[in-house]
C-alpha cells in the first residue's frame, strides 16, 4: 500500500490502530514492523524518550530512519516525549517521519513550533500528560493536524489504562470536531478500545498489547476487533 502523507490531515473516516514500536523486539525491528502493519495497523509510532522530560531513553533518529529502509510505504508518527522538542524535530523528519507531536508541557509558543514542523513537510501533533489540565491545550485546539492524549504516565510501556483520559478525550473531540485526529496513547488493549473512540478517538496506540504477545496478527485482530465498529462521538 502506498505511503499516505496525509493520513492525519484528511477528514477522520475511522479509528486507526498505530503500532508502537517501543515494545517491538528490537533485534528484529523491521520483522516486527512489518508484521504489524501486514496485520493491519495503518502506522507506526516511535516513542522518543530523551531521560530527562520522562525517565526513560529510547532511540533517536538513525533507529526512525532505518525502520523507513525497512518499512518505505509506513507511516511514521514521532512522539518526541523530549524536554527540548525543536532540537529534534529537523533530524527526525529528514529520517523519514511523517508527523511529529510534541507535549505542551514542553514548549512556550506551540503554534510557532507546529509552524516550524510543518514547514519542515510534516504534519504535527499535540501531546498533554494526564495530569495536564485541558485549558493549557484550549488555545491550540485549532493549531494541529493530531492531539495526543495520555493514558499513561509517560516513559514505560505496560501500564494501566488511566480511566480519566477518556474525559479529556471527549473534551476534545467536541470542540475539534471531525477536523482533527485525537490519538489516544497508553494502555490501549481490547478491553478498551471501544470505549476510546467511543470518547472520540481516532488513532489508538498499542505497545505491549499488539508486540507482547506471541503472534502479534492475532493481537492485531483483537484490537482491531474491539473497535472496528465502534462509532466516534463528534
Amino acid at each position: 500500500m502506498a505511503l499516505d502523507r496525509d493520513l492525519f490531515r484528511r477528514p477522520p473516516a475511522r479509528a486507526m490502530l498505530a503500532a508502537s514500536i517501543f515494545s517491538a523486539d528490537f533485534a528484529n525491528l523491521g520483522r516486527d514492523s512489518n508484521a504489524a502493519l501486514n496485520a493491519g495497523a495503518a502506522l507506526l509510532h516511535v516513542d522518543i524518550m530523551d531521560g530527562h522530560f520522562v525517565p526513560n531513553l529510547s532511540m533517536g533518529p538513525l533507529v526512525c530512519a532505518a525502520v523507513r529502509r525497512v518499512c518505505p510505504e509506513a507511516f511514521l508518527d514521532i512522539h518526541l516525549m523530549v524536554t527540548t522538542p525543536k532540537d529534534f524535530i529537523a533530524a527526525f523528519i529528514k529520517a523519514g517521519a511523517n508527523s511529529v507531536t510534541f507535549h505542551v508541557e514542553t514548549v512556550k509558543d506551540p503554534k510557532e513550533l507546529a509552524k516550524f514542523a510543518r514547514d519542515l513537510g510534516a504534519s504535527v501533533g499535540l501531546a498533554s500528560n494526564p495530569e495536564t489540565p485541558v485549558l493549557a491545550i484550549e488555545p491550540f485546539l485549532n493549531d494541529f493536524d493530531l492531539h495526543l492524549v495520555m493514558s499513561v504516565h509517560p516513559g514505560f510501556s505496560g501500564q494501566g489504562f488511566i480511566e480519566s483520559s477518556l474525559a479529556k478525550t471527549k473534551w476534545i473531540r467536541e470542540r475539534v470536531g471531525p477536523r482533527a485526529r485525537v490519538e489516544m496513547d497508553g494502555g490501549v488493549d481490547p478491553s478498551n478500545g471501544a470505549r476510546c473512540v467511543t470518547a472520540g478517538a481516532d488513532v489508538l496506540v498499542s505497545a505491549s498489547a499488539l508486540f507482547g504477545k506471541p503472534n502479534v496478527a492475532l493481537a492485531a485482530k483483537a484490537l482491531l476487533d474491539s473497535f472496528s465498529t465502534t462509532s466516534r462521538v463528534d
